[in-house]
């Protein structure tokens, strides 16, 4: 197994908020030790002064194939951005469009520091391979919008997913089952979908209450907000599940959420892209509820740099609450790294740098004008830093970018591919 020494590093465990400088031992995937100072035999050294070493970012929520249709269908509703522009283009992509697709949005977060990350989409077979060839770590599900000429193939490729894919590529991949959304899942197969979970064990990802029309659709269907439709089908009872949005809830709602397994991934880049509304965080993390980060797709976000998600984040909620210390700096890189684990329910394996813990960590250079002078690592973090800032990308021990450049993927033929598949996916819609 290779062994790394990073040497001299600023290190924010994120266990506490106290930051040290001191060194890093990598032993195949998992770190070895922590310490102000490693005198160690080491295949590889980093020298790392200058740098903050802390855990690499973990994406809640993610389309990783949109990438191909990011900036093609911006400033619409999102009613009308999913039904004119979205669902028309992704009808048209093959399983190696969602290959390339895929593997740009892994480009991306390698390069601005997300090391792990839960996605859902169609072909994801395609996506597992091209988790497997970066090197990240991801949480896989298969999207399930129940049709009734579906004849059950979504449930069975969903069921293949977890078969093949889970506890592979190392370990780095696991899976999830994932019923889209109270509107697009009837009661019937959403109770199919919780059944098979808890017989495999296995989370749930699903979308919930991301726009009034949702809220209301739902209400004039079952006479219920979409959170209490879930909360009958029994989704909050013994699954983990992973909410991605929560924006409208109702005090009731969020009554409703407490004590459940698993979370909700905030996404606040793409809420206010779309005009969505802003989701109640404090609330929900002052009832116990977990929450984390995720970007959403780029056909919505545009960026998937969870940094400019950290910033939105925090920002959001200043602002909503007239309250600048709402959403403090170290609380919102919590969501970012250990609270996102814990919706991906990796927190056993990452978010945190401890011995022990898989070797998934970033490295930012922060000598840098916008970076300096340095008073407070978290606010720097949280209100400065960019995913450009990050120097390199490490996963289970691997290095996948340094000074950086990407180990694992070859930009210029990644760049061709998406060009003229992109162009090909939206000519004339």
């Amino acid at each position: 197994m290779k062994r790394t020494l990073i040497k001299g590093a600023t290190v924010l465990t994120m266990t506490d908020e106290t930051p040290f400088t001191g060194d890093l031992l990598l032993d195949g995937e998992h770190i070895a030790a922590i310490r102000p100072n490693i005198d160690a035999d080491a295949d590889e050294v980093i020298w790392a002064e200058g740098m903050i070493a802390m855990p690499g970012l973990i994406n809640a929520h993610q389309h990783t194939p949109m990438s191909l249709l990011r900036g093609f269908s911006d400033d619409l509703k999102l009613m009308d951005w999913l039904d004119r522009k979205m669902l028309p283009a992704e009808a048209r992509m093959t399983p190696e469009d969602i290959y390339w697709g895929a593997k740009l949005s892994m480009a991306e977060m390698i390069r601005s520091g997300t090391t792990a990350f839960a996605d859902m989409y169609i072909h994801m077979n395609e996506v597992a391979s091209a988790v497997e060839e970066t090197g990240m770590r991801a949480s896989l599900t298969r999207g399930l919008v129940f049709v009734a000429e579906d004849g059950g193939r979504r449930m069975k490729e969903a069921v293949e997913l977890i078969d093949r894919w889970n506890g592979k590529a190392d370990g780095r991949i696991t899976t999830m089952l994932g019923p889209h959304s109270p509107y697009t899942c009837q009661p019937g197969p959403f109770r199919e979908v919780i059944e098979l979970a808890l017989q495999r064990d296995i989370p749930i990802h699903t979308h919930l209450a991301e726009t009034k029309e949702e809220v209301v659709r739902i209400r004039e269907k079952y006479g219920q907000t979409p959170t209490e439709y879930l909360y009958h089908l029994g989704l909050f009872e013994q699954t983990h599940a992973l909410l991605a949005h929560s924006v409208h809830l109702n005090r009731r709602d969020i009554r409703l959420l407490q004590g459940m397994r698993g979370g909700v991934s905030h996404n606040p880049v793409s809420n206010l892209k779309l005009g969505c509304g802003i989701a109640p965080v404090p609330d929900l993390i002052d009832q116990g509820i977990t929450v984390g980060l995720g970007t959403d797709g780029a056909g919505s976000a545009t960026t998937v740099d969870m940094f400019a998600t950290i910033r939105a984040a925090t920002w959001l909620q200043k602002l909503d609450y007239g309250d600048p210390t709402r959403l403090p700096a170290w609380q919102a890189l919590r969501m970012a790294t250990l609270e996102s684990a814990r919706l991906l329910k990796l927190d056993a394996e990452t978010g945190t740098l401890e011995a022990g813990k898989k070797a998934d960590l970033i490295l930012i250079d922060i000598r840098k004008p916008h970076l300096q002078p340095v008073h407070t690592i978290q606010s720097l973090l949280a209100y400065g830093a960019d995913g450009s800032d990050v120097d390199t990308t490490i996963v289970n021990g691997r290095i996948l970018m340094r000074g950086r450049q990407l180990l694992t993927i070859n930009e210029e033929e990644l760049y061709r591919q998406v060009s003229r598949r992109a162009k090909r996916i939206t000519d004339g819609l």
